[in-house]
């Protein structure tokens, strides 16, 4: 388990797109392609794009599974206990993403508590 600098904002901008970065790491997309998806579910659901309710749509019909965290758990210690896989963390206000126990960000947000994660649906697997 450990923390590895990633930023994929073609920019290299550091603030305010850990949604766009996270999908993009976890989906193996691009930042522009995942952008402009957020976009565009947001756009139907008039929501913002880096809101759960539009980032979850996108995520769930592309068939990921939303997972609910019950007790408290830091993206460090979910890495410990998921050592294998792809998974899209999400806290209060950050979203990381996660393979094979390492989490990808611009910061160390290990000690950030989750409260529901994404993976693979395992019906598709």
């Amino acid at each position: 388990m450990a923390y590895v600098y990633e930023n994929l904002n073609p920019c290299q901008i550091t603030v305010g797109d850990c949604v766009v970065r996270g999908i993009a790491k976890f989906t193996d997309k691009s930042w522009e392609d995942t952008y402009l998806q957020l976009v565009i579910v947001g756009l139907q659901l008039c929501d913002m794009p880096s809101s759960h309710t539009v980032f979850t749509t996108l995520l769930t019909g592309m068939g990921y599974k939303r997972v609910s965290v019950n007790e408290p758990l830091t993206v460090e210690d979910f890495c410990i206990e998921h050592p294998r896989g792809k998974y899209l963390l999400c806290t209060g206000g950050h979203v990381v993403a996660v393979d094979s126990g390492n989490y990808f960000d611009i910061w160390d947000s290990g000690f950030e508590t989750i409260d529901f994660y994404f993976k693979e649906n395992d019906d598709n697997v």
